[in-house]
């Protein structure tokens, strides 16, 4: 067994803590035997401290490069690891890594290698791709709430970065949620799991309030997609009017967003809920006509703009979220009046928005419209081969596509956009000339 490099009575003293639990213990005890382990535990259980202790059991004083990563799946979470560890007072340094401040910040940060990185899927294979960041020395890797981070829109980041750790030897992956499919790129071997979760977050759903000061919610609603990052979110009104002019607020104050309701053509339905799944959009503004029957994966937030007119809308509107194992939470914005309806009874907890709103990451998909689909025989082998060949994007450049009857949308990675455009507006496609255009 290694020596301990650390006092756990002066750390555990500087937390506030008087002793580890059954799980931390656990975990300390796994990871100092394997090098691939999976814990799962309920949120709010300690899971940061049961992984940054076996963590700094392995950091060497005398090794003056980055150490250890430790990637998360939003800001608020970097930002808490970040916090922890500087608490736990070390003498190893911590850099966090996010996106919606000035990377230049990071960039000083990370000349001195620090010991230990944490940071969000996105900013650190940015770092990398501009080599701010000295890969072959990080020998451990944590993933800490894997299921969140390997949501749509993360894989691909989460591939590139774990292929570019040559020298990983230990593996950590957290989550509050069971039965989470893991990716080959990850590379675990035989992991040893630790479940210590209580079941006691029904369906994996948590429900949260935040109260407004004002009747006018828009500034609230703005705060809190602000505070929850570019995670997907869905956010319920009461009317169509209410949509459009929620969802034209939000863009204004530079939230990107998607709006969907019945009084739309079909096209304009399709062209939004294809945005909202592909990563061009993480915001969706509805009606309850999106309460039922769609079905789109890993959304995260359920957010009651409105207060919903029954149980019954309040429970379809909640069914979005929290399907197949994953977890979920369903937010409720109060106005001054209004208060829980009774036939909420679970564990209600109240979100404290912070004074200063930062604007989240902005997504890295657009989207291109296609004036061709099912009924003219055009496949989605057809439209890979046409932007690889005509468009010169590499496969990984090209998202989710969607082929419908007489119209197909597919995602492109943003920052390729404008030139791909340039290079197919003039082209056929199954040698037949369409409109190609960014979707509206």
């Amino acid at each position: 067994m290694q020596q301990k490099k650390y006092s756990l009575e002066k750390i555990l003293a500087g937390l506030n803590i008087d002793a580890l639990n059954k799980m931390q213990l656990a975990a300390l005890a796994a990871t100092e035997k394997h090098d691939n382990v999976i814990l799962l535990a309920d949120t709010g259980s300690g899971k940061t401290l049961a992984f940054l202790l076996p963590i700094l059991q392995l950091l060497e004083a005398d090794n003056k490069k980055t150490q250890a990563m430790i990637i998360v799946p939003s800001r608020e979470l970097a930002l808490q690891v970040e916090q922890v560890f500087k608490k736990m007072s070390t003498g190893f340094k911590i850099t966090c890594c996010y996106g919606g401040h000035l990377r230049e910040t990071e960039e000083n940060n990370l000349v001195q290698p620090p010991a230990v990185i944490v940071g969000t899927p996105g900013r650190i294979a940015d770092h990398i791709r501009r080599e701010n960041i000295t890969t072959d020395s990080i020998e451990i890797l944590v993933l800490d709430e894997f299921d969140k981070s390997l949501e749509a829109g993360f894989e691909e980041e989460m591939s590139f970065i774990i292929g570019s750790l040559p020298s990983l030897k230990k593996r950590i992956l957290t989550s509050a949620t069971e039965a989470v499919y893991i990716p080959d790129f990850i590379g675990l071997q035989e992991p040893t799991k630790l479940n210590y979760l209580s079941g006691e977050i029904t369906n994996g759903l948590a429900i949260q309030t935040v109260k407004s000061d004002d009747k006018d919610k828009i500034d609230t609603l703005f705060n809190l997609i602000c505070y929850l990052g570019n995670r997907s979110a869905v956010v319920f009104c009461n009317h169509r009017e209410s949509v459009e002019r929620t969802s034209n607020m939000l863009k204004e104050k530079g939230i990107v967003n998607v709006f969907y309701h019945g009084a739309m053509e079909q096209q304009e339905r399709d062209s939004a809920l294809c945005k909202f799944r592909n990563g061009t959009s993480n915001v969706l503004v509805t009606t309850d006509l999106a309460s039922r029957g769609l079905d789109i994966p890993n959304i995260r937030y359920i957010i009651h703009y409105h207060m919903p007119a029954s149980e019954d809308i309040f429970t379809h509107r909640n069914g979005r979220t929290a399907r197949m194992d994953a977890s979920g939470t369903a937010i409720l914005i109060l106005s001054p009046e209004e208060k829980l309806p009774p036939y909420i009874t679970t564990n209600v907890t109240e979100i404290k928005l912070p004074a200063e709103a930062v604007l989240p990451e902005k997504p890295k998909w657009s989207t291109i419209f296609i004036a061709a689909g099912k009924k003219d025989k055009v496949n989605k082998i057809d439209i890979v081969g046409f932007l690889t060949n005509k468009g010169q994007l590499k496969k990984e450049d090209i998202g989710l596509i969607e082929v419908k009857d007489f119209f197909s949308f597919v995602a492109v990675r943003k920052v390729k956009m404008a030139h791909t455009l340039q290079l197919i507006k003039n082209e056929k496609i199954k040698n037949k000339k369409v409109k190609i255009d960014i979707a509206r």
